[in-house]
């Protein structure tokens, strides 16, 4: 199953980085694909009596480059037996240095852990979001304390047959690239695979508790049943569109859960102690800056395990490359 053909993978100095390293390895040589490992280290800024620019900034900026980049070779020379990598330290805002790398040399995939949070901060840092939100491809962030293989990934998928025709398609091909790389990975690692889609009743509340309502309650449940089954009947044909060898033999559990996606997603993640979640992150494509809808962020924060967010063909990083 080759799913990947170029590789990024993000490392940062100070940090146990042999898990997300071990992972990228592995999945590159199982795509058979090239690997980039890079470093990303801000520039270093003056003070008073060391004014931006100075040629003292700019050789203690220089030797610190150096010196990441020696340890980045030191922490990768083990894994060169086993596949060719580029390597290379980028100086700047993290993210955005990310960003160009991808744009500049097309990587299909990128890697990396969280953030390291204060006690009790959200799982993911103000540049993980960032790379959530704008990253043209693919984003892996790999838990620290991740198992070496997944034992459970949950794929979130998204039907709403209320979307315009637009945005369903949108949903469509999102959702088609969560099954194929949830169903890929869960392949490759033995891993159960989970299929979860949230429904709401739009009004529910209103006709049951409302003192002006006088829908019958026969009539009410009819209502909300109509709506659970029109759901079941669109997870039940996404499957089934998307139906291979892959998904037949993995046998996938689905998950219909009646409420708000931002609650029980999260929820579901927790009790099944899902390893990972396969999510698609953008409400809109071809907007730049318009990106990343309130329910997939609100989702993640509330995560407390390793992610895969995926964007839908199409998407426009408000991100451009430096002249």
């Amino acid at each position: 199953m080759k799913r990947f053909k170029d590789i990024l993978c993000v490392v940062e100095s100070g940090e146990d980085c042999k898990v997300v390293l071990t992972r990228a390895v592995a999945l590159a040589e199982n795509n058979q694909s090239s690997l980039t490992v890079i470093s990303v280290m801000p520039h270093v800024k003056g003070g008073i009596r060391m004014p931006k620019g100075s040629s003292f900034l700019a050789n203690l900026e220089a030797e610190m480059v150096n010196s990441r980049t020696q340890e980045l070779e030191m922490l990768i020379e083990p894994y060169r037996k086993q596949i060719k990598i580029e390597s290379k330290v980028l100086v700047g805002t993290p993210f955005l240095m990310i960003i160009r790398d991808v744009l500049r040399n097309g990587h299909d995939l990128l890697i990396k852990t969280p953030e390291q949070q204060e006690r009790f901060a959200r799982f993911f840092g103000s540049d993980d979001m960032h790379l959530l939100r704008k990253c043209p491809c693919p984003v892996w962030l790999i838990k620290q304390e991740a198992p070496k293989s997944y034992g459970r990934i949950l794929a979130a998928v998204d039907i709403d047959e209320m979307s315009s025709s637009v945005d369903q398609q949108t949903q469509q091909s999102i959702n088609q690239h969560i099954l194929q790389m949830a169903g890929s990975l869960a392949l490759s690692e033995f891993a159960e695979l989970h299929v979860a889609n949230a429904w709401n009743v739009m009004g529910e509340s209103t006709l049951r508790h409302s003192a002006f309502s006088r829908t019958p309650e026969e009539e009410i449940n009819a209502y909300v049943e109509q709506t659970r089954q029109k759901h079941a009947d669109s997870l039940s044909a996404l499957l089934h569109e998307h139906q291979n060898d892959i998904l037949d033999y993995l046998a996938p559990q689905t998950h219909l859960l009646k409420g708000l996606a931002r609650k029980e997603i999260p929820a579901l993640a927790k009790r099944i102690e899902a390893d990972m979640v396969v999510m698609g992150t953008v409400a809109r494509i071809g907007i730049p800056g318009f990106i990343m809808g309130n329910t997939a962020e609100t989702i993640l924060n509330q995560l407390d395990c390793s992610v895969l967010a995926i964007k839908p063909p199409g998407f426009i990083t408000p991100v451009e490359l430096e002249d």
